[in-house]
């Protein structure tokens, strides 16, 4: 069986192409949100093996998002995406809950090594 996943971020271009990433790689991308907000109240009904969060989102920011995803599910698995420059918010996203992080812009090798990392 497939691992699912839960794609998060702001930009539609990006939620497609993490999502084009993982589904030819065999992943099945369940849900996809656009803010923190929808990224909790979609880990909530979908319970994905795993979460794609960007750092920055409207209205509740992703490193929050974490910390609520992980108050639901303390074994919740997230994988941080960051633009560079915001390692310090990377920092704060590990200590937050999340399991690892790739940088924007990325390569498709780059974030699969990162996933097949938090999924173990």
């Amino acid at each position: 069986m497939s691992h699912t996943v839960l794609v998060c971020d702001d930009a539609i271009f990006m939620r497609t192409m993490i999502s084009d990433i993982l589904s030819e790689a065999g992943y099945e991308v369940v849900g996809e949100a656009e803010t923190g907000a929808q990224a909790v109240e979609l880990y909530r009904q979908l319970k994905p093996d795993l979460v794609t969060m960007d750092i920055v989102m409207p209205d509740v920011g992703g490193i929050d998002a974490v910390r609520e995803i992980v108050k639901i599910d303390p074994d919740a698995r997230v994988l941080m995406c960051s633009a560079m420059g915001q390692q310090a918010l990377v920092v704060e996203a590990i200590q937050a809950g999340a399991k690892d992080f790739v940088v924007k812009p990325f390569q498709p090798s780059r974030v699969l090594e990162a996933v097949q990392r938090v999924l173990g």
